[in-house]
């Protein structure tokens, strides 16, 4: 079996590094991978010494496209996956969340009646005005196997008419599975060869990158209103260069409780969420990560994918309301129940498993 796997986010190559390595370490399995990275998000910090530290295969072919209007980059990827299809000729295409990436993929291999594999399919925040929500949703209903991460999932996807069949599987005929979270097995194995030194303590973890609170300054402001309030607490926020500019474009400053950093790699990340005292963010990853390392999270969103984490009492969504927000810190709680959620760290094996069933 031949997979041509399509990624071109940063953190889909930590995902897409679980199932790779699996392949990679088992020949007996019978499968072969092609790694396609299309370049949309291009990141200087993605050098030989990122594929060798986090233990990643590095991609076989690049697109370079990198960034651009939504429209331009999704066309010159679709283009450019199309040309890598016909020339390869996999017997399916896998993607991974929820990029302008993995639509590309999913929409040149369909049209092509290449048979398209989704992980972390039926995650949804309810919100189509997101790009990540359109892009996941057409996903969804152009693949053949949609692989869950939680119950929720399923549901959404049974919601939508998407509901597990009998074989032959195509993209009319479904296989929806619960396979665990891929993001967990990656946590599992990336804590464990963590070296990063980090004695930071009793600290509030912040992160903002989303556009609808970095492109919306009412949003902005009051979450920064919120958090210079808050001066009683110490707070860490590695700043994205581009909400570094948007802030310093709309005249908004925090005060001298918030330590601003450059921006972390994956391993400093983790030992960040490990030492912190509470994760404040709007990155759905990070959300999940929180929870990983037991710390409770209060989401900057008006929604969020991970339901399962608002109703076990592990997540507060907030969105940008100074009031909520100042009260869900003030107020949070540790819950005493840790649930198992994401699966057992077996995402990768039960992935290959149905695909070579």
């Amino acid at each position: 079996m031949h997979i041509l796997t399509v990624i071109g986010a940063r953190p889909q190559f930590i995902k897409a590094a679980v199932l790779s390595r699996y392949i990679r370490d088992r020949a007996n399995i019978n499968v072969k991978e092609t790694l396609v990275h299309t370049g949309q998000h291009y990141d200087t910090n993605m050098s030989d010494i990122f594929f060798t530290e986090m233990d990643i295969p590095k991609p076989h072919i690049n697109l370079n496209l990198g960034s651009g209007s939504h429209g331009k980059m999704t066309g010159e990827m679709l283009k450019g996956i199309e040309e890598i299809i016909q020339n390869k000729k996999p017997d399916l295409l896998l993607v991974y969340g929820d990029t302008n990436s993995t639509l590309a993929g999913a929409l040149a291999a369909s049209k092509l009646h290449v048979p398209v594999a989704h992980v972390e399919a039926g995650l949804r925040s309810f919100m189509m005005a997101m790009p990540e929500e359109q892009n996941r949703r057409l996903t969804d209903h152009i693949s053949t196997w949609l692989f869950c991460p939680t119950e929720t999932a399923i549901n959404n996807l049974t919601k939508e008419g998407i509901v597990h069949t009998i074989k032959p599987w195509n993209a009319d005929n479904k296989c929806v599975a619960l396979t665990g979270d891929i993001m967990y097995d990656a946590s599992l194995y990336y804590r464990s060869i963590n070296k990063v030194q980090n004695d930071e303590k009793d600290f509030i973890l912040l992160t903002i990158h989303r556009q609808e609170n970095t492109d919306t300054i009412e949003r902005l402001s009051s979450i920064v209103k919120a958090i210079n309030s808050l001066d009683a607490f110490k707070f860490i926020f590695p700043v994205h260069p581009r909400t570094r500019k948007i802030l310093a474009q709309a005249g908004l400053a925090f005060k001298n409780h918030v330590k601003l950093i450059e921006p972390v790699g994956y391993f400093e990340m983790l030992k960040l969420e490990e030492n912190c005292s509470l994760v404040l963010t709007d990155s759905g990853g990070v959300q999940k990560e929180a929870f990983f390392f037991q710390k409770p999270c209060i989401t900057l969103r008006d929604s969020t994918e991970w339901v399962e984490l608002v109703e076990h009492g592990w997540n507060t969504i907030v969105g940008a309301d100074t009031e909520k927000i100042i009260s869900a810190v003030k107020n949070i709680n540790t819950p005493s129940i840790y649930p198992s959620l994401y699966g057992n760290g077996k995402t990768a094996e039960k992935i290959i498993e149905i695909l070579n069933s």
